[in-house]
């Protein structure tokens, strides 16, 4: 019976969605309209403690919206086109808009956009995003499309949008400047890089990406590097990584087949010149088109303990054979901190940089660099003096990245306990949804 259960959901994933079981439906209509009033305000006093404490613009961008003087959209073509943009995520709660979640890279976004009048709305916008990095996750080159307002009669990307009454006093001989408006309006740690008209109006940063690249920084610590890179060799072309993701089953996700075109491990900074370092900063970067959820922070942990010593390469191949290995080892992923998106590849993609909103923008993230720069050489200073007194060599520069159990004896990935497999996922949440098969 489980069996047929699994293979029935394998057919149509999109079963386990989640279902919300209600009693409306024996509800009057007096009752349905009580219920839609009580709940509206609960979300709203909801929505107002979580922009309170998050300190989100949209919030605020959005009510002056409605209390302000009503912009008239309907005079102003649309241009269909792509913004790249860098953000450091640190201090943000993902990328997309979350009805639970306070400020993330997306509401800081959209306030921007809303404010500048760019967009009416962002379900008028026609948008779309190339990836949802998690918490803590930046980004050099993410990617979105969208339809903002225009200043052109006609050009590559421009059209006509419903409703659309405006003339020829409306139109300009020069383009809105998006890219120094929207940075004149976002924080110091998001940026608008480049923009990109697009002539076909349904071209998607989603959907029309062509690969994706991801960075993970770190410092070398007690790292063999080498040996990290040859075990992620093993990684490369089309595999079935469930060991090395979280499975997110809830959602509907049953395949789990993706393909890495690239994966390699280099020093990118020596914190010596004479010779390799503990504090050398390193980096992991790894060449695919879509990635399942968690799964290079979960392919960094692993090569971590390649690199200390702890595994050997030929781990990854056994992880890979999921006949074998059908259950994951629990172990913990690497911290979000050190990844980036770092390129989105489009075909035929004509960035333009305006020089001025590019020196503005260079300006902004030197001085975040300063400061960042002077905290690194401050405490490095300190360590080099305590280093000088210390009689054994400590190499934990990494330990609080790796986010494993700390053991006097270390525990082999293969022996650690291990998470439920694929089918027995499967079958818990058809169970606990009461999924019925036709």
């Amino acid at each position: 019976m489980a069996d047929n259960v699994v293979d029935f959901i394998k057919n149509d994933p999109l079963i386990l969605k989640q279902r919300r079981e209600t009693n409306l439906e024996n509800l009057s209509k007096e009752e349905l309209v009580n219920r839609v009033v009580s709940l509206e305000k609960h979300i709203q006093q909801l929505r107002n403690v979580i922009a309170k404490n998050s300190n989100s613009e949209l919030p605020d961008v959005l009510r002056e919206k409605k209390s302000g003087k009503k912009f008239e959209f309907s005079k102003f073509k649309r241009r269909h086109v792509l913004l790249k943009i860098c953000y450091f995520g640190w201090d943000y709660l993902g990328f997309a808009v979350q009805e639970d979640a306070g400020k993330t890279i997306e509401s800081e976004l959209f306030a921007a956009l809303i404010r500048t009048k760019l967009i009416e709305s962002r379900e008028s916008s026609n948008y779309h995003r190339c990836g949802r990095t998690d918490r803590g996750v930046s980004a050099f080159s993410q990617v979105i499309s969208i339809d903002l307002r225009s200043n052109y009669a006609e050009g590559e990307g421009v059209f006509v949008p419903e409703g659309y009454t405006g003339n020829n006093t409306n139109i300009k001989e020069t383009e809105v400047d998006y890219c120094n408006i929207l940075n004149r309006n976002l924080p110091d740690d998001i940026k608008v890089t480049a923009w990109a008209p697009l002539q076909n109006t349904n071209y998607s940063a989603r959907f029309d990406c062509n690969g994706r690249t991801y960075r993970y920084f770190f410092p070398r610590g007690n790292l063999d590097i080498r040996r990290m890179e040859e075990a992620g060799a093993n990684l490369v072309g089309e595999h079935d990584f469930r060991n090395f993701c979280k499975m997110d089953v809830n959602n509907g996700v049953v395949e789990y087949t993706r393909r890495v075109d690239a994966l390699t491990v280099t020093c990118v900074h020596r914190d010596s010149q004479d010779a390799e370092s503990a504090y050398d900063m390193c980096q992991l970067v790894i060449v695919g088109k879509a990635y399942l959820w968690h799964q290079i922070r979960c392919i960094v942990s692993v090569l971590f303990l390649v690199g200390e010593g702890k595994e050997e390469p030929s781990i990854v191949r056994e992880l890979l054979d999921v006949e074998k290995n059908p259950c994951r080892p629990a172990y913990g992923m690497a911290a979000d901190l050190p990844l980036n998106l770092f390129n989105c590849d489009f075909n035929d993609t004509n960035w333009i940089y305006d020089q001025d909103s590019l020196a503005f923008v260079i300006k902004t993230l030197q001085s975040l660099w300063s400061k960042c720069a002077v905290k690194t050489q401050m405490m490095r200073s300190c360590l080099q003096d305590l280093e000088s007194h210390c009689e054994s060599e400590v190499k934990c520069q990494v330990e609080c990245l790796s986010q494993l159990r700390r053991e006097k004896v270390y525990t082999p990935l293969m022996k650690m306990p291990k998470c439920p497999s694929l089918e027995d996922k499967i079958t818990t949440v058809a169970k606990r949804r009461k999924v019925e098969i036709e």
